[in-house]
């Protein structure tokens, strides 16, 4: 296998390909892309040509998008001559010019496209193109606290194959901890598409180690600031929470998110402790953390509250319930929905393992705490070293149990100042404000979806843009819920806000939201669209954003004259050109 032009001894040339000649498919590709990547002996690839490579995606939040980012560089290290689409850039026709296509796409919700896929992603599955000849693999990214887990990726595996491409490497499903997944799909991918002769190395020097803060090493940022925005009264707890940077060299633009790292409540973790009938002293092993202790495990490392069925499952394996595996039956789906819905894994504890479970069995059943994603509040420009955030804390009762948000009240009830949080940033490069500073913005926001736009405004603020900026606010009543109040009417004052119109829906008798507003003034921000003007969602996904939508739609088309499909084209252009953006959840 190594070539006697390798810069190994005869004895060393034999002993590799000894040991090499026994290790399988899989095996080979992981080792060489470890190798390339310098993890422990750092080398540099010396590939022969490999062919070209498209590594298509869909994103959301980011994770696709850095993922593909990845495949690239190491796709062209193997030789290949790659280079990453996103799916709002291309269209299903273009593929069956590509001759080897990986496609990396999450899922948003319980089976919805991802923001920037949604029109491609349409296309592809009415469109009929010819993709033989093509090779392809999938990488879907999804959480399996949702019940169709990656939905979007097997959606895409199933028609890739249907229009006649062949699949190289099964497709990944991963959960929101992908790392382990990924990297053994992309191994398994680049062993099946690479010419063998392609694992040839030539040492280089050592690569000093990132001291990057990122997902694999968050940064430990001191709190500054945590404080209620809403007034006394309020049927709302909506916090400001303001978070060092100093020392960490972390950078952000206004759109990007702060991933928080949160830690499992105290009392949830008890809670757990004794549905199982445990102390929480035993030890366990935690993966990529050694030996711990139960009851810090579970604060620290475990999503001890999300149920799904993938959670369901393991916990009758480790129970053997004959009522759990009823419910779990392949004709009980509406049963096992209407259990999960506004219960948690403590319920499940309590209903299906009555006995207790050993700490092995209890630890097994849980996926990794995972990390949550807020949009920044704040412009670096205007608050150097810092990053704020706001953040609607969630508490609610289902089923007789008190339940709340993990990280919402993480942040509420224990980031108080001098407490340290575990944050990093997210880039998000689909929610940017105009590069020109001159372009007029159009921002609606209401709660806390209001967030990104106090970064906007900052930053434009900071920057002296001339272009005009318009906010839509809305939340449930002007005195006790007008978040930023003053700081708006400031920037109103001072001319870094053009106009703001705001939606309080409890203040009368007939609720008005945002949308409302939008209408009320459509023909002046018809207006602003026809003058160029980028427009900019935020918040709630399930209604808002749906209203908003065909609040703008119905506006283009009364204040434009034009027919629905007209109007429909018209907005689906602003999405094209980047001129109508959503940050939505």
């Amino acid at each position: 296998m190594l070539p006697e032009s390798s810069p190994f001894s005869p004895d060393q040339r034999k002993a590799l390909d000894s040991l090499l000649a026994g290790f399988d498919a899989l095996q080979r590709g992981w080792l060489s892309g470890f190798l390339a990547a310098g993890a422990s002996a750092p080398v540099a690839a010396v590939p022969v040509s490999a062919g070209k490579l498209t590594v298509l995606y869909g994103t959301e939040s980011g994770n696709s998008e850095q993922l593909a980012d990845r495949a690239v560089k190491e796709a062209k290290k193997r030789g290949f001559k790659a280079v990453m689409k996103n799916m709002s850039d291309i269209a299903p026709a273009d593929l069956a010019k590509t001759e080897n296509l990986l496609v990396i796409v999450s899922t948003w919700g319980d089976g919805e496209a991802p923001e920037t896929a949604v029109a491609f992603h349409k296309a592809f599955m009415e469109q009929d193109v010819k993709l033989d000849g093509v090779k392809f693999s999938v990488c879907a990214l999804g959480d399996t606290s949702y019940e169709k887990f990656c939905e979007i990726g097997k959606q895409f595996d199933a028609r890739l194959e249907k229009l006649g491409a062949t699949r190289v490497a099964p497709r990944a499903d991963c959960d929101v901890d992908y790392e382990d997944a990924y990297v053994s799909w992309f191994a398994s991918a680049m062993t099946s598409l690479s010419p063998t002769s392609n694992v040839i190395a030539a040492p280089v020097a050592a690569v000093a180690v990132s001291e990057e803060f990122g997902k694999k090493n968050p940064f430990a940022s001191e709190v500054y600031e945590n404080v209620l925005l809403n007034g006394e009264g309020s049927a709302k707890e909506t916090i400001h929470v303001e978070l060092s940077l100093a020392g960490s060299g972390m950078a952000y633009e206004p759109g990007d998110a702060l991933a928080v790292q949160p830690t499992n409540c105290p009392q949830m973790v008890k809670d757990v402790l004794n549905a199982a009938k445990l102390k929480g002293t035993e030890e366990i092993e935690v993966k990529g953390a050694g030996k711990k202790l139960l009851a810090d495990a579970l604060r620290e490392d475990f999503d001890i509250t999300a149920l799904s069925k993938a959670v369901l499952k393991k916990l009758a394996e480790a129970t053997g319930s004959a009522t759990l595996g009823e419910l779990l039956a392949e004709d009980a789906n509406d049963k096992l929905r209407a259990y999960i819905e506004g219960r948690e894994i403590i319920d499940a504890l309590i209903d299906f393992a009555p006995s207790g479970l050993s700490a092995e069995a209890l630890a097994g059943i849980f996926r990794k705490l995972p990390v949550r994603l807020y949009s920044i509040a704040s412009s670096l420009l205007a608050h150097p070293d810092e990053v704020h955030l706001t953040v609607a804390a969630v508490r609610y009762e289902t089923h007789g149990r008190s339940r709340k948000g993990v990280c919402s009240t993480f942040l509420t009830d224990v980031a108080k100042p001098g407490a340290n949080v575990s944050i990093f940033v997210q880039p998000n490069k689909n929610f940017r404000l105009p590069a020109d500073g001159s372009t007029p913005i159009i921002m609606v926001g209401p709660g806390t979806g209001v967030a990104p736009f106090r970064a906007f405004v900052e930053h434009r603020a900071a920057l002296g843009s001339a272009g005009k900026n318009w906010l839509f606010f809305g939340d449930q009543r002007y005195t006790y819920d007008f978040l930023y109040q003053l700081e708006w009417q400031d920037f109103l004052k001072n001319g870094q806000l053009t106009k703001l119109d705001l939606a309080f829906s409890r203040d009368q008798p007939e609720k008005v939201y945002v949308q409302d507003k939008m209408v009320e003034k459509g023909a002046e921000l018809y207006s602003w669209l026809e003058e160029g003007a980028h427009f900019y969602v935020c918040g709630d996904a399930n209604r808002m954003a749906a209203d908003v939508h065909e609040a703008l739609i119905s506006i283009v088309e009364n204040f434009g004259a034009k027919s629905r499909e007209e109007a429909e084209a018209y907005v689906e252009n602003l999405k094209k050109s980047k001129r109508y953006q959503r940050d939505v959840y």
